[in-house]
């Protein structure tokens, strides 16, 4: 899970359908789509996801559902992301099967541990920063916080929390394989250029950490 990973909110697009802003991250250089959305009732949220879904195909960038394994089904996403009061991993990969992503969140050191036994696809190290669209969350990680996971755990990592075009290429130098944002696109005037500009300085970050390869 690498490169910039765009997850949604649909009361930072404010006018705008999150279809548009979507397609709008995806041609600005979004690797993946997250969708999100804590309040919507299960018709509207899959009606909303199974359009994006045939949106996102041709472009092959892995659509996963926030939390709602039953969405994810019913319009074969990619995969889930889920939190550490969500749906077990274990029960999630059961019902997904061995092919789907599974993203887990970590936002505390026992959390990295135990993740460690699993075979979730990465961890949403969450929240690097503190930010007002996740107030459910523990103390922020900071820098030295996602470098101490990166040294210890063998699961990609996805940075989350606070992060924009200022910040991105230091979470990637502390070892961020991925650098997943929401207001940074979603509140963005021209959310194309706000993610070409983020996914560029993602892109010059990861080959300077891996020496220009």
């Amino acid at each position: 899970m690498r490169g910039l990973y765009f997850v949604t909110d649909s009361g930072l697009c404010g006018s705008r359908p999150v279809a548009d802003v979507v397609l709008a991250a995806i041609r600005g250089g979004a690797a993946c789509v997250q969708l999100r959305e804590k309040d919507a009732a299960t018709r509207a949220f899959v009606e909303e996801a199974r359009m994006i879904k045939e949106m996102v195909a041709p472009f092959r960038i892995p659509l996963i559902i926030n939390d709602r394994l039953d969405v994810a089904l019913a319009v074969g996403a990619d995969g889930v992301h889920v939190g550490q009061d969500d749906m077990p991993y274990e029960i999630a990969r059961r019902l997904l099967g061995p092919d789907a992503i599974i993203g887990l969140s970590v936002e505390t050191w026992a959390d990295v541990e135990r993740a460690e036994t699993l075979a979730v696809d990465y961890l949403g190290v969450s929240p690097i920063f503190a930010t007002p669209t996740k107030t459910d969350t523990k103390a922020p990680w900071g820098i030295d916080g996602l470098a101490r996971i990166k040294a210890f755990s063998r699961h990609p990592l996805v940075a989350i929390g606070g992060l924009n075009a200022s910040n991105a290429a230091a979470v990637v130098a502390a070892g961020a394989d991925g650098v997943a944002v929401v207001s940074a696109i979603c509140a963005s005037p021209d959310p194309a250029t706000a993610a070409r500009e983020l996914a560029e300085v993602i892109r010059l970050a990861r080959a300077e950490r891996h020496g220009g390869r």
